[in-house]
């Protein structure tokens, strides 16, 4: 089954012994090129990476790997939030025998640093993948509306030095009382590298306050 890209963060880390990232030096050369360019960010949540597939016939689980294990008291959330014949339906009339896969985040109460966000679990949307392709920004809302749940908020629209900013401002997060872990940020347009690897990345505060 497909899993999640790993998103990497815009520059090298130090190889000696601290890990802190070199602040210059580029982890990708598309994203260098691309740096001044805009880019959309959205705010990364603190919590667990879970799929949503939809085979063409039903609904299962998984975490970011398919090794990974779900906690008990999420996967009850996600049965009762998508194993539904309602929810099954809408899969069956809106994507037939198509797969599709909803990548998200559980999060929320004993769920990495999740507690400040709401007082419950909860998963949000941050990508669609039908068939090979992934959506749009404006078909992730979409489906994110049709079946009742939240989608990551765009937080930002700048260049890369403008998020850096943004997050080195430790701001709030648009849930809870909590604190943004960070921002993950696309170009405008959805891109690959020369490797055929889509351009996506993530700036965290904790990897930036210390620069």
């Amino acid at each position: 089954m497909i899993e999640y890209n790993k998103i990497e963060t815009v520059f090298n880390r130090d190889t000696t012994g601290t890990k802190k990232l070199i602040r210059g030096d580029w982890r990708n050369e598309t994203v260098e090129y691309l740096k001044d360019s805009k880019w959309q960010f959205t705010e990364k949540f603190d919590g667990t990476n879970i799929r949503v597939i939809w085979d063409g016939h039903y609904i299962s689980f998984a975490g970011r790997t398919d090794k990974a294990t779900i906690p008990q008291f999420l996967l009850e959330y996600l049965n009762n939030t998508f194993s539904t014949p309602e929810v099954e339906q809408l899969f069956e009339q809106t994507y037939g025998e198509k797969q599709v896969i909803l990548f998200g985040e559980g999060y929320g109460p004993k769920i990495q640093k999740g507690g400040n966000y709401r007082e419950d679990v909860s998963f949000i949307l941050f990508d669609v993948l039908v068939g090979e392709n992934y959506q749009e920004r404006k078909w992730v809302e979409q489906t994110a509306t049709m079946l009742g749940i939240d989608v990551v908020p765009i937080v930002l629209e700048g260049t890369i030095d403008e998020a850096i900013a943004f997050v080195e401002g430790h701001p709030k997060s648009t849930m809870g009382t909590a604190f943004m872990e960070g921002v993950v940020g696309r170009p405008a347009v959805e891109l690959r590298d020369r490797t055929g690897k889509r351009i996506i990345v993530k700036i965290k505060y904790e990897d930036f306050r210390a620069m």
